[in-house]
């Protein structure tokens, strides 16, 4: 019996197959990489735009980069005796 709702919250039916979320991630990377090559756009931008993309999708993710790389390069001032620790 098929429930009333499922039209509405547009799940899959139970005889639809459903795929894994990598198997979806990789076809969408792969079109995407095709799509590039297609428009001869160079790998570098191609990944450039894929870590773009993923850390956007992840709140605080960025902040939290530069927050390490302020960090390490802070420590890397201290231990060149550039400056003293608080």
């Amino acid at each position: 019996m098929q429930h009333p709702n499922n039209d509405i919250l547009d799940l899959p039916q139970p005889t639809e197959e459903v795929r894994p979320w990598h198997a979806e991630v990789g076809d969408l990377l792969a079109q995407a990489a095709i799509l590039c090559v297609q428009h001869d756009l160079d790998v570098e931008t191609f990944m450039k735009g894929a870590w773009s993309a993923y850390v956007e999708a992840r709140p605080g993710l960025k902040d939290y980069i530069e927050e390490m790389q302020l960090r390490n390069q802070l420590e890397e001032i201290r231990k060149l005796g550039r400056m003293g620790e608080a």
